[in-house]
């Protein structure tokens, strides 16, 4: 009898480690994560409203690309623009959408060749960005973020 509650008495005690509850803080949790974050992809793109009908996250953000392109493009079709040579150029716009939906150019990678030909092209396409329609902002985790991308835009005047 002796004998079993030695062994009942030291099962009590190295059972104790099992009942242990680690105690986790809150920037632990947090850094662990950060780390499994991925901060390069967002949960839904911007948008449009006429995008919104779209269920697929790549159609929708071809959708905003399209629809920007299209608002650039019919913008600059419609200005007089006059030049000695003929343009064939396609313009990288690094644009930014905030996470109120403003969109900002935030830099236009112009030929040099353009540029002498049309010297007002960088505010002309800041003047088409002034009459867009309502802009949707990128979300991550129910959250709306700002998003930086790149758009070609293609240059054709004879």
């Amino acid at each position: 009898m002796r004998q079993i509650c030695v062994f009942l008495f030291i099962l009590t005690l190295t059972s104790c480690e099992y009942f242990k509850v680690k105690k986790t803080s809150s920037e632990a949790i947090l850094k662990e994560e950060l780390q499994t974050f991925n901060w390069n992809d967002v949960d839904a793109y911007p948008s449009f409203s006429v995008c919104d009908s779209l269920t697929l996250n790549e159609e929708k953000k071809a959708c905003f690309q399209q629809v920007l392109t299209t608002h650039i493009s019919g913008f600059l079709q419609d200005e007089i623009i006059i030049v000695t040579k003929d343009i064939s150029d396609t313009i990288v716009l690094n644009f930014q959408v905030s996470e109120t939906g403003n969109l900002k150019l935030m830099d236009a990678k112009i030929d040099a060749a353009t540029v002498a030909e049309i010297p007002n092209i960088k505010s002309l396409l800041t003047q088409s960005l002034d009459s867009l329609p309502k802009i949707f902002p990128a979300s991550k985790r129910g959250q709306q973020v700002t998003t930086e991308f790149q758009l070609p835009i293609i240059i054709k005047v004879n």
